[in-house]
């Protein structure tokens, strides 16, 4: 019973983190005057700011791309560079701010080649 309880423990610590964080970046996206990605419409010129989770190579068409999921606190959603199999100081857990429009592929909401500004 004692390693159950410490096991729940532990997990609800864990969840407990990820709220704080979630909590934390839509706070910088407000302050930095950003869009929150959930607010936000398809096909609408947006600003965001978050944290990448993921970048991976995933050529489209046999063009390479790399792809980025961004996330803010609210939502995620999918940056895409054509063209491109790495970018410098593109990696996850870098805060970015991104400017683009909001698309739609296969289901996901995407920017494609947005303008970035990395942030400290």
């Amino acid at each position: 019973m004692g390693e159950k309880s410490k096991l729940r423990r532990t997990i609800s610590s864990w969840a407990n983190a990820e709220d704080q964080h979630a909590r934390e970046l839509r706070e910088t996206t407000r302050a930095g005057s950003c869009d929150l990605i959930a607010d936000c419409d398809d096909r609408t010129p947006v600003r965001l700011r978050g944290t990448l989770k993921t970048v991976t190579l995933r050529p489209r068409g046999g063009v390479p791309a790399l792809e980025a999921e961004l996330f803010d606190g609210s939502d995620s959603l999918i940056l895409v560079w054509l063209g491109r199999r790495e970018i410098a100081a593109i990696s996850p857990g870098r805060s970015l701010e991104v400017q683009g429009r909001i698309g739609r592929h296969a289901g996901d909401r995407v920017l494609y080649n947005p303008r970035y500004t990395l942030l400290p």
